[in-house]
């Protein structure tokens, strides 16, 4: 019975997991909101904030034409009762001008989810990304891109090319997000370590 209960927990983890990035690639705002906890808080490079602001500002970008998509990989589910830890490889895929260049910016990393089963139901009540690397390209073959190199150094390696289209198109970006290795991911690890354990992070 312990493992079917462990079973059906994760299945339904990962199927939050999943219609996370659906709901909110699609702009299917309603059913997107059901994935968080009322509590849930959401850090991004642009936003650290409520989930409810982070879906409000999200379709407002949605509404400008601002295209961010999500492809998933991978899960790691850690349980300890009502609480669980769930790390998802991910892409994020922005495309935008850059320089008046349309361009797309792509960043590999990990959605590091801190989740906790209430009234029988899962839900998000922290998500941190972890960005691990990126890259970025011209729509067009033929297009030549020039960025500004001293710009670019001042975003953190993982993240570098994402924030430099993020804040070309107008947002400011958080330079001290976790990457692959390094003081800030350690951090968040111990953190989830925390959750599992009951505490606070």
């Amino acid at each position: 019975m312990i493992v079917d209960s462990q079973f059906a927990d994760r299945v339904a983890i990962r199927d939050l997991i999943e219609n996370w990035a659906v709901w909110r690639d699609a702009g299917d705002w309603d059913r997107f909101a059901t994935v968080w906890h009322d509590d849930g808080w959401m850090s991004a490079t642009w936003f650290q904030g409520p989930a409810s602001d982070f879906i409000r500002v999200t379709r407002e970008g949605w509404d400008k034409g601002v295209s961010i998509l999500h492809f998933l990989g991978g899960s790691s589910i850690d349980l300890a009762g009502t609480r669980a830890i769930a790390q998802t490889k991910m892409t994020i895929s922005q495309r935008g001008p850059v320089h008046g260049v349309e361009c797309d910016v792509v960043c590999t990393g990990r959605f590091f989810d801190f989740l906790e089963k209430r009234k029988d139901k899962w839900g998000l009540v922290r998500r941190q990304p972890i960005y691990e690397k990126d890259r970025i390209d011209p729509v067009s073959p033929s297009a030549a891109l020039k960025l500004d190199e001293a710009k670019l150094a001042q975003f953190p390696q993982g993240y570098r090319h994402l924030a430099y289209i993020q804040e070309e198109i107008g947002y400011r970006v958080k330079r001290d997000m976790p990457g692959l290795r390094g003081a800030e991911v350690e951090a968040l690890y111990g953190q989830g370590r925390d959750w599992l354990a009951g505490r606070s992070y």
